[in-house]
């Protein structure tokens, strides 16, 4: 599996393109053009979209990804959300663009798209549909964890408990993962054990 993290721009988020035959790919958080460059410059078709939550600045290009015949997915409990009046409020209103979601998937489901391997795990707190995603050594945490911090928790549907809960949940599983997160430099599971001063 190859990983491609396409650096933000602007209020863009980390999006991240994961190919493993070098053909076909999955797009985490699709935030802005650089992701349709990246798939392009790769020569990469993008079968699906995972969604950690429902905020613009993670789902800016899933209406041309859409388009173009990708299959959008996200947490059950964030679907919807994402098309919600409480979304599209954020800061004042914001442009959600138009898509349909295909699947959502549940807490520890497994699944398999374009040859890899996915765990979605539910962690409420940031919104209260967020999934984080593990791939091999890799967890994709969105906006619940950050290098030294956490989302933050004053938008629709979130909640402080609940992000301290889902953190810990995280710190729980066996094992180090890297951790790519939705905004900022990537970190590890096991460093935020030690370091993170929010979470203990």
């Amino acid at each position: 599996m190859k990983i491609l993290k396409i650096e933000p721009d602007g209020f863009e988020s980390n999006s991240y393109i994961l190919t493993a035959d070098g053909k076909t790919a999955v797009a985490i958080d699709p935030s802005g053009e650089g992701v349709l460059a990246a798939l392009s410059l790769k020569n990469l078709v993008c079968e699906y979209v995972l969604l950690t939550h429902g905020h613009f600045d993670h789902v800016g290009m899933c209406g041309r990804l859409y388009q173009g015949g990708a299959q959008i997915c996200c947490g059950e409990f964030e679907k919807d959300f994402i098309f919600s009046p409480q979304n599209s409020e954020i800061f004042g209103g914001v442009y959600i663009p138009q898509f349909k979601i295909s699947k959502t998937f549940s807490d520890g489901e497994k699944f398999t798209l374009c040859g890899i391997d996915f765990t979605a795990l539910h962690t409420p707190g940031h919104t209260a549909g967020s999934m984080c995603y593990i791939a091999g050594d890799f967890i994709f945490s969105g906006d619940t964890l950050f290098l030294r911090s956490v989302g933050r928790t004053d938008l629709p549907t979130g909640n402080t408990r609940e992000l301290i809960s889902s953190v810990k949940k995280l710190f729980a599983l066996n094992g180090n993962y890297t951790v790519y997160t939705g905004h900022g430099d990537d970190t590890s599971l096991e460093f935020e054990r030690r370091n993170n001063p929010y979470v203990r």
